[in-house]
């Protein structure tokens, strides 16, 4: 079983939007984990309306502080740590579960308008969703129509798209990470830990401890993006909105403090 793991602060419309395609899109046996982190509109009531196992932290805490309590809970073989901020396309969590076996990998993510195969095609990616969103959010604003409308003026054949992508890089994949879509198995987070709570970016921290234990072990392999499951992102659609402050903001400290320059040039993946 997959056990599917999602943190949440309001953002109803997009959590609408979400769950439609997650549930209509996720194939075999799952459960999805939804970590609320004190939302005061309809966000956790709908995830609970849906059958989710939801989590209430009571406040604003921070990304790691949430992954990990969606472990404590989670039941499945193979955990998958997603943003609530995406759309996933058919059978993802299974091409991405079947191109992690067939590399030997524990830890991989999806493709995206963050990194795709080229640098090239990201760039074109990337400069196609900042026009088509930028014109939305002055028109429309973030309702769950708007966010539809965005994805449609973006993909106007999404399961082509995407059906066309598995198709073309069927199993292939590259060294780095996207961290809206990060799958990993027991074995993984019985090699590097569960998510650092002091590192609020923690999907890089995440990147490099793998990095580091394939270094010095050699028993896993570095995080790959897999080209065949591209998810869509939202990216950076809230900015501007305001937040609570992290509960355990005291506890946070910059990547740079845990991971010298040095690990960080010879680990991060190129753009």
């Amino acid at each position: 079983m997959l056990s599917i793991v999602v943190a949440v602060h309001n953002q109803l419309a997009m959590n609408r939007l979400f769950w439609r395609h997650l549930s209509a899109h996720t194939e075999g046996e799952w459960e999805l984990i939804v970590i609320d982190n004190g939302s005061t509109d309809a966000s956790a009531g709908f995830f609970a309306s849906v059958g989710a196992k939801v989590i209430s932290n009571g406040g604003n805490y921070s990304y790691p502080y949430c992954q990990n309590r969606g472990i404590e809970a989670a039941q499945g073989d193979c955990l998958a740590f997603l943003n609530n901020d995406i759309i996933v396309p058919p059978g993802w969590n299974t091409r991405l579960l079947a191109s992690m076996q067939h590399h030997g990998m524990d830890v991989m993510t999806s493709c995206g308008i963050e990194h795709v195969e080229t640098i090239a095609a990201t760039k074109r990616l990337r400069r196609r969703w900042r026009w088509i969103k930028n014109l939305v959010l002055l028109v429309g604003g973030r309702s769950e129509t708007a966010l539809v409308l965005m994805h449609r003026l973006m993909y106007p054949r999404w399961q082509l798209f995407t059906r066309q992508r598995a198709l073309d890089f069927g199993l292939q994949c590259k060294p780095g990470f996207v961290g809206n879509t990060v799958m990993m198995t027991r074995r993984a987070l019985a090699l590097v830990g569960v998510w650092d709570e002091r590192i609020q970016a923690a999907d890089f921290d995440l990147y490099l401890r793998v990095q580091q234990r394939h270094a010095e072990h050699g028993d896993i392999q570095p995080v790959h993006i897999a080209l065949d499951v591209f998810v869509h992102h939202y990216i950076r659609l809230t900015e501007g909105v305001s937040y609570p402050p992290f509960v355990d903001r005291a506890r946070l400290i910059p990547l740079e403090d845990k991971w010298s320059e040095a690990q960080r040039l010879a680990w991060m993946p190129s753009a």
